[in-house]
């Protein structure tokens, strides 16, 4: 089951990464370009929150299944010893919770103001800034699709 739970996960990063550049590209060009707040540009940051809760939630089932994940929890000493477990446990899942509270704190501020300036400042700034995060913790590495 791993090998599609993986699969699904690795898929779904391209369309997190297309949600995520969609936001900002709208959020960078409101904020740069002096534009009133649209419908669209809620739509892209809702689009980019939904897209990186999907993956999210994908990721979470990987770990739970995941004999490395597994293998980390039951000896956690030996954790440091192999540096993919290390860059799983370590460095990928909490940069990760970062970049959705970031996403999600961003997406709760862009509401409470009314100004246009201000909403795409907001956007550009905490989009941003989860957007970075994401692309630091993506195991680049990793193929596409797992083997089967």
């Amino acid at each position: 089951m791993l090998p599609w739970i993986l699969g699904a996960h690795n898929v779904m990063r391209w369309m997190v990464l297309f949600a995520g550049t969609y936001a900002l590209v709208r959020a960078y060009r409101g904020w740069l370009g002096n534009a009133d707040w649209q419908a669209q540009d809620g739509l892209a940051g809702r689009l980019f929150a939904i897209s990186f809760d999907i993956q999210f939630l994908l990721g979470l089932f990987t770990a739970a299944v995941s004999p490395l994940v597994r293998a980390a929890l039951q000896d956690p000493a030996s954790i440091g010893a192999s540096q993919s477990v290390r860059y799983f446990v370590v460095e990928h899942i909490p940069v990760m919770v970062a970049a959705l509270a970031a996403i999600h704190i961003t997406s709760s501020l862009v509401k409470k103001v009314e100004a246009s300036e201000q909403r795409h400042k907001r956007a550009t700034i905490g989009y941003s800034l989860g957007f970075l995060l994401i692309l630091i913790a993506i195991p680049w590495w990793r193929p596409l699709l797992p083997t089967l």
